[in-house]
This record gives C-alpha cells, structure tokens and sequence, in this order.
C-alpha cells in the first residue's frame, strides 16, 4: 500500500487529521549465507530488502497504544503500564514487546495509534518479525529522544538489540541477532558481513555482474517456535560444551576454526550433535569464503558456496524438508542458476538464487511449474532488490 493510501486508510480507523501523522519503516531481509550460525556467534551475509514494514502513526494524549494492522480486521489496544500483560494474543505480540523491552531500557513510551502495513511475506523466512520489530523501536525510541530533548539520530544497532530481546522474552523464540542487525543496519545494494560474536560489521558491495537475487517462496509456512529452531540451539550449546572442555580459552562455536573442530570433533559421540556442529563450523568457513568470492567478482563460486550451504542444511542440520529441497532442486536444473539455497530458519520459507539476467524468465515458469506439480503448492517469485534499515520517512 502507498503511503498516501495508508494515511488516508489511518484516518478511516482513528479519525482526526493529517496533522502530527508520521511515517516509519524497516525492511525484511534476505540471508545471502551464513544460515544458523548467528546464535553461535558466527558469520552471516545478509542484506536488506525493499520490501518493509510500514507504519502510519500518531501520538496519543493518554497511556493507550491501538495497533491495527491494513490486512487484518480489528484494533488492538495496549495500556503502557501493563505492558507485560500482553504475551501470546494473536497479532500485537511483537509490537508490545519492543515496547515493553524499550520501557525497561529507559526509553519513555507514549500513547499512540499506529497503522502497519507489511510487503514483507509472513512466514517466508524474510523476517517479517524482525521488520515489524525495528521500525516499532525505531518509532517509539524516536518519540522518546524528541521528549528528552536528544537531538542524536536513534541508535539503531541498539533498536536491533532490543527487538531481539523482545523476541526472545516476549515471542519465546531465542533467535540470534542478524534480523534484527540487518532491518536495523542495511544498505542499498550492499551486502552485511556481520561478525555475531561482537557485531562487527562491514558493508560488502554486491556486484553480481548483471545476475539477478531471485526469492522463491515456497508457500508453506514456517513458525519459529514449531520449527524446532530452539532444539536446534540447544543441540549446538550441547556440543560446544564438550569442545569447550578441549578449549576452554573459546567462548562460542563461531570461535572455533574448521581445522581446530577438525582436531577435537572425536569429543562429540552423539552422532546428531556432531551433525549440527559441523554444519555450524563448515558455514561458517563458507560465509568467509563467499565474501572474498564477491569481493573478487567471482560469482561462480559464491554460488557454489551458496549450494554446500544448502546441502549442509538438509543433509547436518536437518531443517530443509520437502519443499524447501524441491524448490533448490528444480532451481538447480535451469542454465543460468550460479547456486540456490534456502534463506532464513528452514521447515518451509524462501529460496535465494543468483540468477544470469536472460534466465529469470524461465526460471520462473520453469521452476514454478515443476514445483507445484511435484508439491501441490503454487509458489510466489520476487527479483529482488536491496534497500536500507530502519527510518523515518519524512512526508
């Protein structure tokens, strides 16, 4: 929806004028590769998506935040001092607990009405979550700091460390911080190359020669909380805790080298944690890899970087499944494909693929019709382009 439509949509659902109406936004992104590593203090290659979240509000002048969503019916309301009393209702849950987490931090949280409109897919594995959550920190830390008289733009990189926390207490799910960094920190045609362990970062340009990022969804939903995402953290922690015992100098996976496991991974006996420590090792070792690749100009090897990474995530960490795996296999079988692989957590989701531009077309028809007559699902395709974090957007 355009902005004009939603202010128009805003003033249908909460009446008053135009006046004092502001707009905030924050994208989903698309992970490059790097996938499950961010919450073992890995890499990750990220990059931001012009596809956002929107939001439409203006201050209130008591203690009610109403939430209404452009795609669903409904309001829902929110005392400011109970803001911990809202776990678990049906859609708000993010909102109000980037705000109850934003309170805690010190941020003063004001009364509002506010109007979200979101083209980032929901359940796709683009982190619609962590879009929704950045552009609601951004608007309320925004609100607070024009309060106490800040003048300094809002620190996003912590906007990005709130709204995880808020996932994590609030959502129950115990992701690690890349969405959030990268709706919170991304550039327009760039890439992030994020360093987990301490958030170090860079921006990569990405120069892929006229090849096209091709987002393939698979059309089957996928929920953090039911995807077993944190048993398969806690697999991870169990297997870092043997290596620790043969390193105690290391804090996290990510600071383990491929030749360091490669010395001490005869620790692990169960076979299943050793699965998933070696996908986290080798991703991590391929992330490093790719960037150089595209640092270099060489595609064709990011993309074979991009399709290990895939098979490690079907074949160690075991969070692909049946559509996930059609979609890459047919993928693979077009001219033109340089690597696909799945994005995001997994059980369902995105595909990413770097595309030769004359290829989209028939990747597209050919792909989508393989896939639905193999899956029965009908999937959805979007060439991408990248954008930046979290902002305001000045009317």
């Amino acid at each position: 929806m355009e902005i004009k439509d939603m202010i128009d949509e805003f003033l249908k659902v909460f009446g008053g004028s135009e006046e004092e109406i502001r707009v905030f936004a924050s994208p989903g992104r698309v992970n490059l590769i790097g996938e499950h590593t961010d919450y073992n203090g890995g890499y990750v290659f990220p990059a931001a998506l012009k596809m956002r979240t929107t939001i439409v509000m203006r201050k209130r002048d008591d203690n009610l935040i109403r939430l209404k969503a452009t795609d669903l019916d409904g309001i829902v309301e929110a005392d400011i001092n109970k803001l911990d009393s809202y776990k678990g209702i049906k859609w708000g849950d993010y909102q109000i607990g980037v705000a109850h987490c934003l309170k805690q931090a010190g941020y003063d949280i004001f009364g509002a009405d506010m109007l979200y409109d979101d083209t980032v897919p929901h359940g796709g594995g683009l982190s619609s979550s962590a879009a929704i959550e950045v552009s609601t920190a951004l608007c309320f830390a925004t609100l607070s700091n024009e309060a106490k008289g800040i003048t300094e733009p809002v620190d996003m990189i912590e906007m990005a460390k709130i709204s995880q926390k808020a996932e994590h207490e609030y959502a129950g799910v115990n992701c690690g911080i890349m969405d959030q960094f990268a709706s919170a920190m991304g550039k327009e045609n760039h890439a992030i190359f994020l360093d987990c362990k301490n958030l170090d970062y860079k921006l990569v340009p990405l120069e892929l020669g006229g090849r096209k990022i091709v987002i393939s969804n698979t059309n089957k939903k996928h929920s953090l909380g039911a995807s077993k995402y944190n048993e398969r953290r806690s697999e991870c922690e169990a297997g870092f805790e043997i290596l620790k015992k043969a390193m105690p100098e290391k804090n996290c996976l990510g600071e383990i080298s491929m030749a360091e496991f490669e010395a001490h991974k005869q620790l692990i006996a169960d076979p299943v944690v050793l699965k998933r420590v070696t996908h986290v090792i080798g991703e991590d070792d391929r992330v490093l890899g790719a960037v150089d690749a595209l640092k270099c100009g060489d595609i064709e090897k990011f993309g074979k970087l991009m399709n290990a990474s895939h098979d490690s995530l079907r074949d160690d960490y075991e969070v692909t499944g049946f559509e996930l795996d059609t979609m890459v296999e047919e993928a693979r079988k077009i001219d033109g494909v340089l690597g696909s692989r799945m994005t995001g957590a997994g059980f369902g989701g995105c595909t990413v693929s770097i595309v030769e531009a004359d290829s989209v077309d028939e990747f597209i028809s050919q792909v989508g019709k393989n896939y639905e007559a193999k899956t029965g699902i009908k999937p959805s395709f979007y060439v991408t382009e990248t954008g930046d974090g979290g902002k305001e957007i000045i009317l």
